[in-house]
């Protein structure tokens, strides 16, 4: 019996691969636990289309991460803190005040969870701040700290 795999199964393989079986084996076990399915050929033939629509969203995200990149090296942001005695900042610039000041500056909305640094802005003037935005693409955003 041939089955496609959906999920890992350690001794077997990894999910899209097609397995020769026993028949009880899979169908008690692999298809009845819900770690495959028969590997007919309407099935097969779904698989691939959903492998290759897959492949094209995947492509477009690469395609629009790569062009927020691009927008986040032009771009730069003017934060305003209040300022102690000695000219250093209350408290440090946070992700959260990086990611709400992007999105009022420029409109541009970023999950706080790309910004890769431990931020530790801690004083007035210019810092560069990474993102990572996923599948290996990074960008840097030029932010200067202004005290009021």
């Amino acid at each position: 019996m041939k089955v496609l795999l959906i999920k890992d199964v350690k001794s077997l393989g990894k999910v899209g691969e097609v397995k020769e079986v026993k028949d009880g084996y899979g169908k008690n076990f692999l298809i009845g636990k819900g770690f495959a399915k028969h590997a007919t050929t309407e099935i097969l033939a779904k698989h691939a289309e959903e492998e290759k629509q897959k492949k094209l969203d995947e492509a477009a995200e690469i395609a629009s991460l790569k062009e927020l990149a691009i927008m986040l090296d032009k771009k730069e942001i003017i934060i305003k803190k209040k300022l102690g005695q000695n000219g250093h900042l209350f408290g440090s610039i946070t992700k959260e005040e990086i990611a709400s000041a992007l999105k009022e500056a420029h409109n541009i909305e970023i999950d706080k969870k790309h910004i890769t640094e431990k931020l530790s802005i801690k004083t007035v003037g210019e810092h560069d701040v990474d993102f990572k935005l996923g599948h290996g693409i990074h960008a840097t955003l030029h932010v200067d700290v202004v005290g009021e």
